[in-house]
């Protein structure tokens, strides 16, 4: 049986900063038990969202429903105490401390009364290691320093540590973005258990081909508005590459290149120079470009015809 009702329901989200406006018009919503891919190129609005879901920001216009009820986050602290639970790209870690301490900071256990209350490591240590255990990794160790871990670890860290206090929702901000093959696929595994635990993971990226492993929705934006929100089942990796890349933009990119190329040859005047080298090779390009644009369009021309 289908949730009532979804975990976090975005509702034409617009955020301005002075004259410049950062988002507009922006929706999705987020159900239990679901990866919800936000795509799109750097300066698309992405990580302004986020920052507005997670009390960094507060909306210029529209809201933001938190179990069907409207919500009005005054602070990072207020929307993780609310079930939300963001993790940056730079996982908010102290190299140089341990993994209990980064794991537990902020929220301390402790023992003792009084002026004699103090922290607690053994219960620490063993809480710590035990949520690394459920996702695969083995932490010898709970005390040895954050910054030896590997970049996928360390990231799990942060997961496991968000989804230990309490998190509905899991906001994942580039979370492969610096990872290598190996290390990728450790945060992929974990974003698939988390789905399984009935998370909503909003999983942000500009890597179509980590957000397709795992997605079940996705949502693309453009410059600070969306350009839709598609099942899997109703739209290609191919077509979400598209629509990331922008056929206008090609396209201009493209022209852009044969105008250069044009021109190197002008200057070469058909002598075999290094300038009439480079402008077979900025014509080849723009050929490239030209012929990628007309493909994405008859993708999208296609899958238009099979869903009318």
């Amino acid at each position: 049986m289908a949730p009532a009702r979804p975990l976090i329901d975005v509702q034409d989200i617009s955020k301005q900063f002075g004259s410049v406006i950062a988002l507009s018009g922006v929706s999705m919503t987020v159900w239990p038990g679901e990866v919800h891919c936000l795509l799109g190129d750097n300066g698309a609005g992405k990580s302004t969202l986020i920052k507005t879901l997670s009390g960094v920001h507060q909306p210029s216009s529209g809201r933001i429903l938190l179990d069907g009820e409207p919500i009005l986050f005054n602070s990072p602290r207020d929307a993780l105490d609310r079930g939300i639970a963001t993790v940056f790209q730079d996982l908010a870690m102290i190299p140089l401390m341990s993994i209990t301490r980064n794991f537990f900071m902020g929220r301390e256990p402790t023992k003792g009364f009084g002026p004699f209350r103090r922290f607690d490591v053994e219960t620490a240590n063993r809480v710590a290691r035990e949520e690394m255990q459920k996702i695969g990794i083995d932490v010898r160790d709970p005390s040895q320093a954050v910054g030896t871990l590997s970049g996928g670890e360390r990231q799990c860290v942060a997961i496991a540590r968000a989804v230990y206090f309490g998190a509905k929702v899991l906001i994942l901000d580039e979370p492969t973005s610096a990872l290598g093959v190996k290390q990728a696929s450790v945060v992929l595994r974990y974003v698939a258990q988390a789905r399984a635990r009935n998370l909503g993971v909003i999983f942000i990226s500009h890597n179509v081909h980590h957000a397709w492993a795992v997605g079940d929705k996705f949502t693309v934006l453009n410059r600070g508005k969306t350009l839709g929100t598609f099942d899997k089942s109703q739209i290609t990796r191919e077509q979400l590459l598209s629509m990331m890349a922008g056929g206008k933009e090609l396209e201009q990119l493209g022209a852009e290149l044969e105008e250069f190329a044009r021109a190197d040859a002008a200057r070469a005047g058909g002598r075999e120079s290094p300038l009439e080298a480079g402008a077979a090779a900025e014509a080849a390009i723009a050929a490239t470009l030209r012929q990628e644009v007309a493909e994405d369009r008859e993708l999208l021309e296609v899958e238009r015809r099979r869903r009318h």
